[in-house]
């Protein structure tokens, strides 16, 4: 695993254990912990949209990576997911669908080892951007039926009609 797979699969870590910590008590999210969660997805979503993506479509002389589409409507359908105020079953949704996102991202001749493969030159330089990345501002959640009909929306772009 190279620097970037290796910052970025922490990251993830990172995440899980928020999660897992904002869902510790039997049918309750902390709210609390859950925004610390939802800021620190958003951002790590920021890090792959703005940073990492772009730099490979640079280095690949202007064609995205295969699988950027795929990331890209992953990403829509997470942050659609952060939305509504938390709920177990909610959050039961999302953790589903990080599961199948972040197997395209880690792993063996995923996204990110092929990243570091493709950015070799650079990953100094992008760790450093990686790193130095702005914290993200959040809203306030918003929840109804035009919210859930959205998070359909954005699971059937997605081709995840499983998290449905």
């Amino acid at each position: 695993m190279g620097p970037l797979a290796e910052f970025l699969a922490a990251d993830h870590r990172r995440l899980e254990a928020l999660l897992d910590r904002a869902t510790a008590r039997p049918a309750i999210v902390d709210p609390a912990l859950f925004e610390e969660f939802r800021e620190g997805l958003l951002r790590h979503i920021g890090m792959e949209e703005k940073i990492l993506l772009p730099a490979a479509r640079r280095a690949r002389g202007g064609e995205p990576l295969p699988i950027a589409r795929q990331l890209r409507l992953d990403h829509g359908a997470i942050a659609a997911l952060l939305v509504p105020t938390p709920t177990i079953a909610g959050v039961g949704r999302l953790r589903r669908l990080l599961g199948l996102h972040d197997s395209l991202e880690e792993g063996p001749d995923a996204v990110y080892d092929a990243c570091d493969r493709l950015l070799a030159g650079d990953v100094a330089a992008l760790l450093d951007a990686l790193r130095g990345f702005p914290r993200v501002r959040t809203a306030p959640h918003t929840d109804g039926p035009h919210v859930e009909a959205h998070i359909r929306v954005t699971l059937n772009l997605a081709g995840r009609d499983e998290i449905l």
